[in-house]
């Protein structure tokens, strides 16, 4: 039954990439897209991939930062190792969260510190969509007179207040013991739901593994920092695309969407936020009066970025495959209590 129900929520969000394609690749013409990336100026796209690319170098000194702070200590070949297999697996999985589950998995069999490790991943995806949120939000405050759009001030209402309620019930304790009180009420209520029990397990054991670094302020303020000039590469990245396909609208515009368009593809519901991506670059790059062929375009390209990088990933993760499993007393290797 568990095989079939994973079988078909993969079926459902592969349909969704496929459908949102579909529909974004029914408004434009085909033609116009090449045109697009045959006219585009090649020394632009170059340096705004090399802005990708640097921008994911700094993700593993941003994720060491956290094990460290974990007292999970490695070699950074094999946390490349670790992030570069989570890149590749991103692509066939739900958005940058199937990534995160493979980089766990292999971590966390690796120095048998599983609580350990996937509290260090969440907390550095956490860090990420912080470095979002005050990109989006000090971008919004400064050109607030160029967007003057409901939508868009939803959208940065939602993200900002799904970070706050975050935030909260990982570093706030008395709201995590009133959680963890109605977990196991309702638990009481419903005893046909096992699952609830091995909810509040989890939670119980996350918390108390990322409520750790509610005391090294110093890391995580670096980490946050480190998260802001990661997450300013993605509105860089878009700029240069943008401008190496001829498009002309204020910079601004590249520091309000991009990350919108980011916490929406954070969601689970395609298949590597494809096909989601592309439907939000379109829909808000319209409101800066961008054509839908060059904004589907910059959009194609920047998932041409995406996937450079991760088949390169992939290559990483392979080709160490036997190294990885001739290793012997790996460091850090400490069961957890």
């Amino acid at each position: 039954m568990k095989i079939i129900k994973q079988f078909f929520t993969i079926v459902l969000r592969v349909g969704i990439s496929i459908l949102l394609l579909y529909l974004v690749f029914k408004q434009v013409d085909v033609h116009d897209l090449v045109s697009n990336i045959k006219s585009a100026d090649r020394a632009g796209l170059i340096f705004a991939f090399a802005i990708f690319f640097l921008s994911n170098v700094l993700c593993i000194f941003r994720w060491q930062m956290l094990l460290k702070g974990a007292n999970i200590n490695l070699p950074l070949s094999r946390i490349i190792i670790s992030l570069s297999g989570g890149l590749f697996f991103s692509l066939f999985m739900p958005s940058t969260i199937g990534g995160d589950l493979v980089r766990s998995v292999d971590l966390s069999t690796y120095t048998k510190k599983p609580k350990s490790v996937v509290a260090s991943v969440l907390l550095d995806r956490l860090s990420g969509y912080v470095g979002l949120v005050i990109i989006a939000m000090i971008a919004a405050f400064l050109g607030w007179r160029y967007i003057q759009d409901t939508t868009v001030l939803i959208a940065l209402g939602i993200i900002t207040g799904l970070l706050i309620a975050i935030l909260l019930a990982i570093f706030n304790r008395s709201l995590y013991l009133r959680i963890n009180r109605q977990v196991s009420v309702e638990k009481k209520k419903v005893v046909r739901f096992p699952f609830l029990n091995r909810i509040k397990d989890i939670l119980k054991d996350l918390h108390h593994e990322m409520y750790i670094f509610r005391h090294q302020r110093k890391l995580v303020l670096i980490n946050v920092s480190l998260s802001v000039l990661i997450q300013i590469s993605a509105p860089f990245t878009f700029y240069y695309i943008g401008k190496a396909l001829g498009i002309q609208i204020n910079w601004l515009y590249y520091f309000i969407f991009p990350p919108i368009i980011s916490a929406i593809t954070l969601l689970p519901i395609s298949i590597g936020g494809l096909g989601v991506r592309d439907a939000m670059t379109v829909f808000f790059f319209a409101k800066a009066h961008v054509g839908k062929d060059l904004a589907l375009t910059m959009s194609l390209l920047n998932f041409l970025f995406i996937v450079v990088v991760s088949v390169l990933g992939g290559l990483i993760y392979v080709f160490t495959v036997r190294h990885r499993r001739v290793q012997h007393n790996p460091p850090s290797a400490v069961p957890e209590e």
